[in-house]
């Protein structure tokens, strides 16, 4: 069994028939006899597989499981098992946040052998998107991924370690609120990435004071990633009063200096 990490979807041109899939991922998916498919990641490519390849969809939805997790690990074990190639193709990284351990743990533990093939993972490569890298010199060092808002507590709550937040635009209030009570200041910006890569992707900026009000009044929805960090002033578009001369990554050790920082939208 091949757990291949599928990367993000995108819809341009130069990458429309491979996504961001790797080179490894791609052939083997190539030569599957079956592939488990998720819901998120390089769907386009399973319109070019033979049409002898079965396709079993497994995909999830916030809050809505149709296929169980226990059953997806049962499917991939006994397709395996029964002699057939398959191809477990996850979204973005089968290792970041998507129970990918858990799957491949399970088919160890019947005997099946797995190949891991890493993938881009959403984390990066959708704030990527919209212009924001995760770390940049003068900024920010490192980074954290978490998908909810009682993990907050346990990252480090400034504004130069950026917070990547995955599926928490239902609970961006509070997100929010636990990061200002963890001593995350409140004019620390935010970006919203929806739907990255895509023609209607969308990008929604302001700070922790004012994101979950901004998100509201606009609408905003999954799939989206949250970025939370002064890395999000990198962003072509973050408003102009962002972008202050004390964070130019040729004087990377500058100390802050909160009075130029003027972040209301």
């Amino acid at each position: 069994m091949a757990l291949v990490g599928g990367g993000s979807y995108t819809h341009l041109d130069v990458y429309k028939r491979q996504g961001l899939i790797t080179v490894r991922g791609r052939r083997l998916l190539g030569q599957a006899d079956v592939v488990v498919a998720d819901r998120l990641g390089p769907r386009e490519l399973l319109n070019e597989l033979a049409p002898d390849v079965r396709i079993i969809e497994v995909g999830k939805t916030p809050g809505h499981h149709p296929v169980p997790q226990a059953e997806i690990n049962r499917i991939i074990v006994d397709e395996a098992l029964a002699g057939h190639r398959v191809v477990r193709l996850k979204g973005g990284d089968p290792y970041v946040l998507g129970r990918g351990g858990e799957e491949a743990e399970f088919c160890r533990q019947h005997g099946v052998e797995v190949e891991v093939v890493p993938g881009v993972t959403s984390a990066i490569s959708v704030p990527a998107a919209a212009g924001i890298p995760v770390t940049h010199r003068g900024l920010a060092k490192g980074f954290s991924v978490v998908t909810g808002h009682e993990e907050l507590s346990e990252v480090p709550a400034r504004a130069d370690h950026t917070v990547v937040l995955l599926m928490g635009v239902g609970q961006l209030r509070e997100s929010a609120a636990a990061l200002v009570l963890a001593g995350m200041p409140r004019d620390t910006p935010v970006g919203i990435v929806e739907n990255g890569y895509l023609p209607n992707q969308r990008v929604t900026i302001g700070t922790v004071e004012t994101i979950a009000d901004q998100a509201e009044a606009t609408g905003v929805a999954n799939p989206a990633v949250i970025v939370i960090g002064d890395v999000v002033r990198v962003s072509p578009f973050a408003p102009s009063h962002f972008k202050t001369a004390d964070y130019s990554t040729t004087s990377p050790n500058k100390p802050r200096t909160s009075t130029t920082r003027v972040l209301t939208p």
